[in-house]
């Protein structure tokens, strides 16, 4: 059994939620074995990023990201699944804030309208 720990960007996440859609968010990561996390396979996974090992595990339309320390699983982040920010942590892109904006379509209508004369 694990001691699950929680970063300010879980908890925020978790607070979106309803109390049961929190707890079924959570289920998953509570019922973890020393087993699963030693051989992950869906919906485990891991990757190791600046050194550490980092795990992702799927839970409904969620996705829990947590680092081990012997008893603990600290969890960095929950994100939902279909969000940019997501692919970007899932797929260990290395991009910027500033990468992060000029995806945005805002920003390219911003700069349309710097173009056009007064």
């Amino acid at each position: 059994m694990f001691q699950v720990t929680f970063s300010k960007q879980s908890i925020s996440e978790l607070q979106k939620l309803g109390t049961l859609e929190q707890m079924a968010v959570i289920e998953p990561l509570t019922s973890l074995t020393e087993g699963q996390i030693n051989s992950p396979s869906e919906p485990l996974g891991a990757f190791t990023r600046e050194g550490k090992t980092i795990y992702r595990l799927r839970s409904g339309e969620h996705r829990l990201y947590f680092e081990r320390d012997q008893s603990t699983l600290h969890t960095v982040c929950i994100l939902h699944r279909n969000s940019l920010t997501d692919f970007i942590y899932r797929t260990k892109l290395p991009i910027t804030e500033e990468q992060l904006i000029e995806q945005h379509s805002s920003f390219w209508k911003y700069l349309d309208t710097l173009k056009r004369p007064n």
